[in-house]
């Protein structure tokens, strides 16, 4: 199991400061366990990226941080990883990282993937204060997206439980999404995570509304957008290249191909992005398009001030505001994003470019885009300031934290006796493991984690 050092350069040894909170003392600088599975790094990954720019951003803000991981491009070496992933993933048995958890133990612990590399039953066993950031919608779909052949797909999350295996929609393939399926048949509802968490965070608008028709209650959802740095300051000057830029992996839901295939010979737009469809991007492209494939992150952020705008074409409903999206924002680069992404209703919120759908032609909006996007960009970078920076997140981080362990701290005073200054047992487990503590989406649905 890797892990991140628990303390950050230049800041004090782990330390608690005590602070009043509604109703108790609660610490203002915590112990944090972040558990994620790491996806393989083939393709660029912004969920990868947001988790270690939020184990830096707790570190920066005073906290102690433990990172319990696993890398995929570690284990997939290991022989039989496939069938051993597959079982991990339908049982919800396997890797776990409870022993490092309770030797740590943290004030929270907060969840961010679990998929394929750690199960899921270990859940129950832990007892403490836990928070579970929703990057996508596993719990509700197979492939993570509700996207399937060129368009929204809501079957699962609706009940028709099989419907992907059906359609083979992990990896385009029946036997790959079995497990999935399987793990999913009873709704997300049953959920492990979903069912264990005290808390749930969602990254946009758009998927809190998503998870509330899956069934989880409002008052277990917290809306916590991703967040990007501050610009460099060696990052280029502000102007106009002339071009238009479009940042993503090459594959269909992110809408590439369908942008080329519309995309006028005489509007000049730069790619940056790799994929499986690179070959059919190419072949779609006017030649006013440049392919620059993968730009590293600091690289790309350097250079986003300099072209005209971004063109975000994603297909689906993304569980996130798109990191790319938020830095285009802190470069004070307008952005135009089509109907139905997190993106689009941001722009629409914020005011931060234009919106269009599939069925609009694109030339007219590029060229109103030309005309409106140079005063834009002071707007962009307010909206930035206002809503994506990394102490904004901090906050609103602090505070949820702050707001569980107080909850937990009154169930503790709770249970002790009333005849006695002597603290009650602890939370003892059930017959089948299970820890006495229950979610506020048990609280409402009643119903326990699915094994």
């Amino acid at each position: 199991m890797a892990t991140l050092s628990p303390q950050q350069p230049g800041l004090p040894g782990p330390y608690r400061v005590e602070a009043t909170a509604t109703g108790g003392r609660v610490r203002s600088v915590m112990k944090v366990a972040v558990v994620h599975s790491f996806y393989a790094s083939g393709q660029p990954s912004g969920e990868n990226e947001a988790v270690l720019d939020q184990v830096r951003a707790l570190r920066r803000a005073g906290h102690e941080v433990r990172l319990f991981a696993a890398h995929t491009d570690e284990l997939v070496q290991a022989p039989l990883y496939a069938p051993r992933a597959a079982a991990r993933v339908a049982t919800g048995r396997g890797r776990h990282p409870l022993a490092g958890l309770r030797a740590y133990d943290p004030d929270i612990v907060h969840v961010h993937n679990l998929f394929p590399n750690f199960g899921r039953v270990w859940l129950r066993g832990w007892d403490g204060p836990l928070v579970a950031t929703m990057h996508n919608y596993r719990p509700m779909c197979a492939a993570a997206t509700l996207y399937r052949e060129g368009q929204v797909c809501t079957r699962c999350l609706d009940g028709e439980r099989w419907a992907s295996l059906r359609h083979g929609c992990y990896r385009s393939s029946r036997t790959a999404t079995l497990p999935l399926a399987w793990a999913g048949r009873r709704g997300a509802a049953s959920d492990p995570l979903l069912a264990r968490a005290d808390r749930l965070v969602v990254l946009s608008s758009l998927a809190e509304r998503t998870y509330r028709r899956a069934g989880v209650p409002a008052e277990c959802l917290r809306l916590v957008p991703n967040f990007v740095g501050d610009p460099s300051v060696d990052e280029a000057a502000p102007g106009d290249n002339g071009r238009w830029l479009a940042v993503a992996r090459l594959t269909a839901e992110k809408g590439i191909l369908e942008l080329l295939r519309r995309w006028p010979a005489e509007e000049p737009l730069d790619i940056v992005g790799d994929g499986e469809l690179m070959a059919e991007c190419r072949a779609a492209a006017p030649p006013s398009v440049r392919f620059l494939r993968s730009l590293d992150r600091s690289e790309l952020r350097r250079r986003l001030p300099s072209w005209r705008g971004l063109v975000f074409s994603s297909r689906v409903f993304e569980g996130a505001v798109p990191l790319v999206y938020i830095e285009s924002l802190a470069a004070g680069l307008p952005v135009i994003a089509f109907e139905g992404s997190s993106a689009a209703e941001s722009v629409k919120e914020l005011g931060t470019g234009l919106v269009m759908t599939w069925q609009e032609p694109l030339a007219p909006v590029l060229r109103e885009g030309s005309v409106t996007f140079p005063g834009l960009r002071e707007r962009c970078r307010q909206s930035y300031a206002d809503h994506f920076t990394e102490q904004g997140w901090s906050r609103r981080m602090n505070a949820l934290y702050a707001e569980l362990v107080s909850e937990t701290s009154h169930a503790q005073d709770s249970d002790r006796p009333a005849d006695s200054g002597t603290p009650a047992a602890g939370p003892v487990a059930d017959g089948t493991g299970t820890s006495n503590r229950r979610s506020a989406f048990l609280g409402v649905h009643g119903r326990g984690a699915a094994s």
